[in-house]
């Protein structure tokens, strides 16, 4: 995907107080106060990319999840989405969930300023990733983004985008300039205006949210989501217990024009 500047639209986040496996996915369990996940995470290079971009972070051991998708196009892309990841996988165990969220906001500054610097050195104009990160805290979770990658919710038939991509085409549908069903065909569809590593000053937006047992939650890159149609997502996470290696093979049958990477994690009581 491509950066696009459109700073008008940007707002600072305010911080509330209140490594991975490559081509297969990872099952675990964690337990935390009366809420149990289960999660998984998996990514392919999908049919047409020769390099997979994408990255992901599958760690219920710390609560903290991750999707990060390189920006194509640009040198260093797989390079940036691993940086975004490793940050993330350092954060601390059994803190509270504003600690984590706090400090995991660091990290990603401290990965913005990296690629900004591996940028200047190798003399590329931009080596960026987007980065959307889940956070979990008994029944207490939060969702950092900047980009495209998403955060869907499916609780029970029903899904629901978590976040608002970063994106020129969803300012346009927000603005009423064009509506959704023609944000998809858009000449612009691919433009993002928020990256890891595109600006000097990096915006990250937050949502806090309240789970509930048998809520399951999906992290994912644009590749899963534009292959994919919402009641096609749902279906298949409602109803099979390898729910995402079927996806990435439904998107693999689509054309899979993108690297394809996704993350779910599952609560029960």
């Amino acid at each position: 995907m491509w950066f696009y500047e459109l700073c008008s639209q940007q707002s600072t986040l305010t911080t509330v107080h209140i490594l991975s496996n490559y081509g297969k996915a990872t099952p675990m369990k964690r337990i935390r106060s009366n809420l149990h996940w289960h999660s998984q995470g998996i990514t392919n290079v999908g049919a047409v990319r020769k390099m997979n971009e994408d990255a992901f972070l599958d760690r219920p051991d710390l609560g903290v999840w991750a999707v990060a998708d390189g920006m194509g196009g640009h040198a260093g892309g797989d390079v940036a989405s691993q940086l975004v990841v490793d940050r993330l996988a350092q954060l601390p165990a059994n803190s509270s969930l504003s600690v984590l969220v706090d400090t995991a906001e660091d990290r990603l500054l401290e990965a913005n300023r990296k690629l900004l610097t591996l940028a200047m050195r190798q003399k590329e104009r931009t080596i960026g990733s987007t980065v959307v990160a889940f956070f979990a805290r008994g029944q207490h979770a939060a969702c950092l983004w900047a980009g495209d990658s998403r955060l869907y919710r499916i609780r029970g038939r029903n899904i629901e985008q978590m976040m608002q991509d970063h994106a020129m085409v969803e300012d346009l549908v927000m603005s009423g300039l064009i509506t959704r069903e023609e944000a998809a065909d858009h000449p612009q569809a691919n433009r993002i205006t928020r990256a890891i590593g595109a600006m000097p000053t990096l915006f990250l937006d937050l949502e806090l949210y309240t789970v509930r047992p048998g809520d399951i939650y999906l992290l994912c890159s644009d590749g899963l989501y534009k292959e994919l149609s919402d009641d096609e997502i749902v279906k298949t996470l409602n109803n099979d217990e390898k729910a995402i290696d079927k996806l990435i093979m439904f998107a693999l049958e689509r054309g899979a024009h993108d690297n394809v990477t996704m993350v779910s994690v599952r609560f029960e009581a």
